[in-house]
Formats: C-alpha cells, sequence, structure tokens
C-alpha cells in the first residue's frame, strides 16, 4: 500500500524545501518532506517513530561521513568478530586490505575487531572507513579506527548494513557466523533481484579450509536443487583461498565496464571500450534473450544522462531489459571486460 500524502502536507513540503533554497533533487526533497510531515500527522506510537526517527538520523549521519569518498573505490570486507589475530584468516584479510589498499581501495568494514579490525590493519587508517553497530558486549570501534572522521556507530542492523554495501564496488566475504551470513546472502539477493548494483563478490577461504565450499554445497543441492534460486546465480560468487585471485577479480570486474544505468525500461551499459561489430553479435547470441524487443545495440547517452552530466565520454549498449536475469547481466559484464585485452 502506498503512503497517502493530503494536499496540505504536499503544500507544507513545498513550502519548506523553498524557504531552505533547496536547488537540486526539489522533488525528491518535497517527497521526503510530506512522508516526514505524514508520518507525524499519523501519529504512530512511540517505538515505531523512535525507530524512524533515529533511521533517519544515522542514515543522515553516514551519508555525511561518506560523502569526501564518493568518487573513490571501496571494497567492503565481511567477516567474524570473533577470529583471532593468530588466526590464518586474520592474516589473509590483512594481506587482502593491503593488496587492494596498494591498488587505490579503500576498505570498508564493520570497524569492530577480528576479520573487520584485520582488513583495517592491512588497508591502514588512511584507506579505511568504518561503520559499527552498538552492542552491549562490544567495546565499540577498534583502535585503529576509533576517533577516525572516517567512522559512523549505527544502533541498528538494517541501516549499518545498508551503508555497508551500498557505498562499495567489490565485496569480500571471509568465514563468519549468523551476521556474516547474513550479510553475503543479502549481497547475493540485492544482486540477484537488481535491487543493487552488479558487483563482483568474493568467498575467501583460507587454503585447506573448506567453510564457503561448504556454504556452496548447500547452496547447489538444496536451493539449486529444489528449484528454489537458478542455477546461474551460483556464478553471482566466486569462490578462492588467495589474496591474490581475490584481488584480481575484484579489480577485473572493471578492466573495462564502468557502470549501468536504467533510463525508462532501458539498461544502459557504460565502458571504456565499446564492441566490435563481431563482439556485438557475440553478445546478442548470448544474451540477446535479455531485451524484451529488438537487441543488444550501441547506444549515444540518452537525454536524461546528459541531463545529469553523467558519464558522457564512455562507449554504451542498451537495450529494453525485462527486468528478469541479472546474473546474466553479471555475465554480459565479465564477456565485456574481455574487450580491452582481446583489442
Amino acid at each position: 500500500m502506498e503512503s497517502d500524502v493530503t494536499d496540505a502536507d504536499a503544500a507544507r513540503a513545498r513550502s519548506i524545501v523553498s524557504e531552505l533554497g533547496v536547488s537540486e533533487n526539489v522533488r525528491l526533497s518535497e517527497a521526503l518532506v510530506s512522508e516526514a510531515l505524514g508520518l507525524i500527522t499519523d501519529q504512530p506510537d512511540t517505538v515505531d517513530l523512535k525507530i524512524a526517527t533515529a533511521a533517519l538520523t544515522e542514515m543522515r549521519d553516514a551519508y555525511a561521513m561518506f560523502a569526501p569518498f564518493k568518487r573513490e573505490r571501496k571494497v567492503s570486507i565481511f567477516g567474524s568478530a570473533r577470529t583471532k589475530h593468530d588466526d590464518p584468516l586474520y592474516d589473509l584479510a590483512r594481506r587482502l586490505a593491503q593488496r587492494l589498499a596498494e591498488g587505490g581501495w579503500m576498505t570498508v568494514t564493520g570497524a569492530g575487531p577480528g576479520i573487520m579490525e584485520a582488513g583495517m590493519e592491512g588497508a591502514g587508517r588512511d584507506m579505511s572507513i568504518g561503520v559499527s553497530i552498538r552492542l552491549p558486549f562490544e567495546s565499540g570501534a577498534n583502535s585503529i579506527i576509533a576517533g577516525d572522521a572516517k567512522h559512523v556507530s549505527m544502533k541498528y542492523f538494517f541501516t549499518r548494513k545498508l551503508m555497508l554495501i551500498k557505498e562499495s564496488q567489490g565485496f569480500v566475504c571471509l568465514p563468519g557466523g549468523f551476521g556474516t551470513l547474513d550479510e553475503m546472502f543479502e549481497l547475493l539477493t540485492l544482486t540477484q533481484t537488481g535491487k543493487g548494483m552488479p558487483v563482483p563478490i568474493v568467498l575467501l577461504d583460507a587454503p585447506g579450509d573448506p567453510y564457503w565450499l561448504g556454504v556452496d554445497t548447500f547452496v547447489r543441492e538444496q536451493l539449486i536443487a529444489r528449484g528454489l534460486v537458478g542455477a546461474k546465480d551460483a556464478d553471482l560468487y566466486t569462490i578462492t583461498n588467495s589474496c591474490d585471485e581475490a584481488a584480481r577479480i575484484i579489480e577485473s570486474f572493471y578492466a573495462n565496464y564502468d557502470s549501468i544505468r536504467f533510463v525508462g525500461n532501458h539498461l544502459i551499459v557504460r565502458m571504456r571500450q565499446g564492441p566490435t561489430d563481431e563482439q556485438l553479435a557475440d553478445l546478442n547470441e548470448r544474451f540477446g534473450h535479455l531485451a524484451l524487443t529488438g537487441g543488444i545495440e550501441r547506444a549515444q547517452p540518452f537525454k536524461a544522462e546528459v541531463r545529469d552530466d553523467d558519464k558522457l565520454d564512455l562507449d554504451r549498449i542498451a537495450f529494453p531489459f525485462g527486468m528478469r536475469g541479472y546474473s546474466d547481466v553479471v555475465a554480459m559484464i565479465r564477456v565485456v571486460n574481455g574487450y580491452v585485452s582481446s583489442s
């Protein structure tokens, strides 16, 4: 059920937004104020109002913290807070973050101990961003990020998880408990359903440790076998026990591919080097089923992209998309990334 914003709330919202001097995203700003006024008018109970207020406060704080780093490449590292310093997984996470930091990637973690601390230790304070959760049995942020402007503390897991996922272009999951599995499966769900952008997702095991292989077996023998997910959905993640391979998977995902954008029902894939005629024919043969009508075509920037000055210098392909088959979209991106090396 969609919310019912009254004409009076809408008028008040327009007045408030105008008074604040907002000049960008005016309609969205008016809608946000209208919904806030409508929520207050609904007179929800105290708990509901507290949750809404705290969530909005946390999102505002996190947006402000991340804002200076919008153009920086970021990788989120997930894993257990209980991992000890002498555990091979700790060293694996530390070395991976260090390797990525040397390539210009910032590391985003939950700012706690264990794998989170290992990632920040490897990346270093300057290349680390922390989004911690306030829990009665944890002491707060680890010593690497505590007191840094690139750290925000949150009350709710759902707002924390939003920020850990929303801001990054790559993800690495190391073994962990319920929280790590929750983060990993939400990542897969967002990518599978198109609620999140296509991203590289790496499941990193220590050599000889079958943790993620066990999860993969469950996915294949229970979820895929029962028809609960598609067989191609297992291609959304890659399992490895090598830091170098994990870093290569993250970096190679952007070897040529840059980003996607939706304009109407068209999916636009932006890249540094577009396909040749032969490559375009191959894309249509392999992925043309994704197009509702016609096929995959080269494209000039759409009017909405021009209006927003959105990556106008990049090559593009586009097609009318039925919003199904996102695992094939990820597979297509991997093909697109081969154009640079094959040129």
